[in-house]
């Protein structure tokens, strides 16, 4: 090493440079530098790992975990703004000052003894975020898979209780052309004798089959729990225990309820060892925020902010804005991954869209305005053109929102979708409501 590294930037640096790819599949460099660590948790270890889901997931068992009086720590990727959001310990983001160490400690088990270990960003920073979170004297440690589950970087810990959320076609070049196939590389977080809560109401059969190879103790959507609701209120129905007249989570979405049902399974699953009250989990239900989900930002034109990035989480917004009543014009602003499966993103949404902003984003992988636009056009066409959508290019998020703000009146909507690097890009800068909103000001 030659020039110090002093600030957290100094070490995203220096991880950006160590190896030639963003992603390489694979456990042994990571667990190696983890055995060198003697990294461990003596707190109960929950993993979840889904398409989608995920992050609603973390947030809502931290929450009641917390309304519980317990110390959590949570890692989730990627991050909308700061990279600290990436660790959160008892409910705030870990400060960048503290996490030097932890890099430092990483730095010095893979280079130990002169044999060098590579580690990709991810894997570097996971097992940095990992050791602050062992030292941090937890109570649960909440753990978000990157990408499959199998061979992701956190599967160096063994999970206590699994959870596996909806499953969808996504990061096939890594984890296989179907949902078989990726069920299997999710299924890898399971561990023998274990609670693996599967909330996907339609898992796939690889998910089930894993289980009952390696002798899991599997919890399924519609067998082991269930949830049914009205308008007002919902309930859930677990092996021995139920909850009647929840308030709906205050994350929204349709989707919500599913991914609520499979937390209060893994809370039921580990109830020796984390045991909470009911009031614990209408607490944290009510009061889980999560940036980025489905969040209707407060003012005129209503603003909504979505990370939804592939055709299954799209479906999901696309019904949640239908549900929202109606709008005279719904601006879209949209900047996403090249590798996406984009025209069914896009055809999902389009009947919703009245005016669509492109937007390019910093990172190679992604696809450009122009790119974007192109694909829409060969929709049109297919589609026969029947509706005139004006469309605009833009540089980045924020003058893209900056464009739909000054075309759109007040009472019409602005959605804001397609990548982390999107919504992200909007919160970095974006309008003073949005920020205090954000930031919690």
């Amino acid at each position: 090493m030659h020039t110090p590294l002093l600030t957290l930037d100094d070490w995203l640096a220096h991880c950006e440079r160590l190896h030639p790819k963003n992603i390489d599949m694979g456990l042994d460099r990571v667990r190696a530098v983890a055995q060198r660590m003697a990294l461990r948790f003596e707190c109960p270890v929950i993993t979840v790992a889904g398409t989608n889901g995920k992050g609603s997931t973390c947030a809502m068992l931290e929450a009641v975990a917390q309304q519980a009086g317990y110390r959590t720590g949570v890692y989730t990727s990627p991050h909308l703004v700061h990279f600290e959001e990436r660790c959160r310990v008892h409910g705030e983001s870990v400060p960048a000052a503290s996490l030097l160490e932890h890099f430092a400690a990483v730095e010095a088990a893979r280079t130990q003894g002169g044999e060098e270990v590579s580690l990709t960003y991810f894997e570097f920073t996971t097992l940095a975020i990992l050791r602050c979170m062992s030292d941090a004297g937890l109570d649960v440690a909440i753990l978000e898979v990157g990408l499959g589950g199998r061979l992701d970087a956190t599967n160096v810990i063994d999970a206590d209780c699994a959870v596996i959320t909806s499953i969808d076609i996504d990061h096939t070049e890594f984890l296989g052309p179907d949902r078989e196939s990726i069920g299997r590389e999710k299924a890898g977080i399971m561990r023998t004798g274990r609670p693996v809560v599967v909330s996907d109401p339609m898992a796939p059969q690889s998910v089930l089959d894993h289980a009952l190879e390696i002798g899991a103790d599997l919890w399924r959507f519609g067998h082991d729990f269930n949830f049914s609701g009205d308008k007002q209120q919902w309930g859930w129905a677990g092996r021995g225990r139920r909850y009647a007249g929840l308030a709906y989570p205050a994350l929204r979405g349709a989707n919500q309820l599913v991914n609520a049902s499979g937390v209060l399974a893994a809370l039921e699953a580990l109830r020796d060892r984390l045991p909470v009250t009911a009031q614990a989990v209408r607490n944290g239900l009510a009061l889980v925020e999560l940036p980025g989900r489905f969040q209707i930002v407060p003012g005129q034109p209503t603003l909504v902010l979505d990370v939804a990035h592939n055709p299954h989480s799209v479906a999901a917004l696309t019904a949640n804005l239908d549900a929202m009543g109606y709008f005279p014009t719904t601006h879209a602003v949209f900047g996403a991954m090249a590798d996406k499966d984009l025209a069914p993103m896009l055809a999902k949404v389009a009947p919703l869209v009245d005016r669509w902003y492109f937007t390019d984003l910093p990172t190679s992988r992604a696809e450009t305005a122009a790119g974007l636009q192109q694909k829409w056009n060969a929709l049109q066409i297919v589609a026969g053109g029947r509706r005139q959508v004006p469309t605009s290019l833009h540089t980045d998020p924020e003058r893209a929102l900056e464009a739909a703000v000054a075309a759109a009146e007040p009472t019409d909507r602005i959605v804001v979708f397609g990548s982390f690097y999107t919504v992200g890009g909007v919160l970095q800068h974006g309008t003073p409501r949005l920020q205090a909103k954000h930031l919690g000001a």
